[in-house]
């Protein structure tokens, strides 16, 4: 599997209470299957036989029942060493995954948790921009100046305001897009987004991260979810990048899906 350049989002995971219920209702919505090696309390999952994301329970009640998303690192205590610096928080130092790589949970100054994933035998997706993969990630917080600063520092992102906003609903505004080092910024080399949750969003909702998934009928997908047991938090809209809807599972993990207006470059 090939490696991930530095900074690039690398892999996904949701946290569940109910690991069986959610391989019914992302098989069910995506097409997912799923391998498991008895006794572990997760799932790896595959979208026409290439790994895509994982599947987790949780191993306290206390945490939240979301998705996760990891950036690649070559170097994961330099990583983290940025992180503090930049003034973020290490939520949990990097520890070693078997074989398959090390890993760490941090957050931003804004408080949106993400991971950072050094690989060993696992690089992460072996499917991405693609119906049934994931195809973008968002931040959303209500500390657009620290957060932007903070990516900038850490991953050595660019930042730039594509002229039109793919926001949703009322809830987010002033979209801004970010760019790995050494590329040109702009929407097409983009890997990550920021929005700003809006006073329409509860005070008592974090910033977070937004894991979007690629369909090929957006509205098709949102329809299938609910029939699943899940909801839709924002209908679905057109954007500059397709048609979009935000969604939560049936056990209330949030994630969004995208039916692109083309081919990602």
């Amino acid at each position: 599997m090939a490696a991930f350049a530095q900074s690039v989002p690398c892999w996904v995971d949701v946290q569940l209470s109910d690991l069986e219920a959610g391989k019914r209702f992302y098989g069910g919505l995506f097409g997912w299957t799923f391998r498991a090696e008895d006794g572990m309390p997760f799932a790896d999952a595959y979208s026409d036989g290439r790994l895509v994301a994982a599947l987790a329970a949780k191993q306290d009640g206390r945490m939240p029942t979301a998705w996760g998303v990891y950036f690649a690192t070559d170097d994961i205590l330099a990583s983290v060493a940025l992180v503090r610096k930049a003034g973020g928080q290490v939520i949990t130092d990097p520890v070693r995954a078997g074989r398959a790589g090390v890993l760490a949970q941090v957050a931003d100054p804004g408080g949106a948790v993400f991971g950072l994933w050094q690989a060993g035998d696992r690089a992460g997706f072996e499917k991405r921009y693609e119906p049934g993969a994931f195809c973008w990630t968002e931040v959303r917080t209500r500390q657009p100046e620290r957060v932007d600063a903070f990516y900038e520092e850490v991953f050595g992102f660019r930042g730039t305001d594509p002229d039109e906003v793919a926001g949703g609903a009322g809830e987010v505004a002033d979209l801004r897009v970010f760019s790995p080092a050494g590329t040109e910024p702009g929407p097409d080399t983009a890997v990550l987004g920021r929005a700003v949750l809006t006073d329409a969003v509860p005070a008592m909702l974090p910033s977070h991260f937004l894991t979007y998934f690629a369909v090929a009928d957006c509205a098709r997908a949102a329809e299938s979810a609910v029939r699943l047991g899940g909801r839709i938090s924002a209908p679905a809209q057109d954007t500059p990048y397709g048609r979009t809807a935000v969604l939560q599972d049936d056990q209330g993990a949030a994630f969004a899906v995208l039916q692109p207006a083309g081919p990602r470059p």
